[in-house]
């Protein structure tokens, strides 16, 4: 069993690809939602173990290719009591990403190992 402690952010690949949202964009989103899920569960074991050593945090970002799908994921989330954030932009009100607390990995990886790294999808 690892003892490997992750937050991992899952992230619409749509909209960069088919709704033109910029990387710098894509990159706020996932800040904001994995800054609110640390400040939500701020006084969470994993969290505070997971901040004391910020040298040596693991962060991964995971691609969902639409809005539908993160949506599905956050419910699955919620049933099995994985706490997260799912980031809804404002004030478009576009639900954008996700953000999973610190857990460790084992505990986590059936509702996240579906899914694979997030990558630029843009062909440039």
């Amino acid at each position: 069993m690892s003892n490997v402690i992750v937050q991992y952010v899952l992230l619409r690949s749509d909209l960069m690809k088919e709704l033109g949202w910029s990387i710098g964009a894509l990159v706020a989103q996932a800040c904001h939602a994995s800054t609110a899920v640390l400040h939500l569960y701020k006084e969470d074991e994993n969290t505070i173990k997971y901040l004391r050593d910020l040298e040596n945090m693991h962060k991964v970002v995971l691609e969902v290719p639409n809005e539908e799908s993160l949506k599905k994921v956050a419910e699955k989330l919620k049933e099995n009591s994985i706490d997260h954030k799912l980031w809804i932009e404002q004030p478009e009100n576009i639900p954008t990403c996700l953000a999973l607390k610190p857990y460790s990995k084992d505990e986590v990886k059936k509702y996240v190992g579906k899914f694979k790294l997030y990558k630029d999808t843009l062909n440039i």
